[in-house]
């Protein structure tokens, strides 16, 4: 396995993983369910881990795309750029995950204010991670993006 693949493998875990963050501690807090709030944090560090991984192997798999012909380097540029701004905004929500954890078993009095910027923090990441994992399928799937036809199944074609 190299890092094109590792890219691959594990570039939609931050995506998915911070808005099923958000939406369990979205529930969490509503039902003021601790064990919730605890795992909402759990999936959300693990989101952060998977935003690392993606971001770290980024490199590689930008070296071998500019290696194949018909790919623009503009597009990996912007793609290189939003990933930045995702990792690092991605490692805030791990982080206040982590504070947020500890506050929490500690039943702490700042600790459902603190879940409160999370989720909103979460919400602002899942945004800009989707804008950058967008950005990355332009790079090899745009014909597919920006087709405004209709894409014909197996099942679908008639003979």
């Amino acid at each position: 396995m190299n890092q094109v693949h590792l890219h691959l493998l594990i570039n939609h875990l931050p995506i998915f993983g911070t808005i099923l963050g958000a939406l369990v501690l979205a529930y969490g807090l509503k039902t003021k369910s601790h064990e919730t709030i605890i795992a909402a944090y759990g999936v959300l560090i693990i989101a952060a881990i998977g935003g690392v991984i993606a971001y770290l192997t980024g490199d590689g798999a930008a070296h071998a795309l500019k290696q194949i012909a018909g790919i623009e380097r503009g597009s990996i540029r912007e793609h290189e750029d939003a990933a930045q701004f995702a990792y690092i905004i991605s490692m805030i929500v791990g982080i206040a995950a982590i504070v947020g954890l500890v506050l929490t078993y500690k039943k702490s009095l700042w600790a459902n204010k603190l879940a409160a910027i999370i989720l909103f923090l979460s919400l602002f990441s899942f945004s800009v991670e989707a804008r950058t994992g967008y950005l990355g399928g332009l790079i090899r799937h745009q014909s597919e993006i920006n087709s405004d036809t209709n894409v014909q199944t197996p099942s679908s074609i008639k003979e």
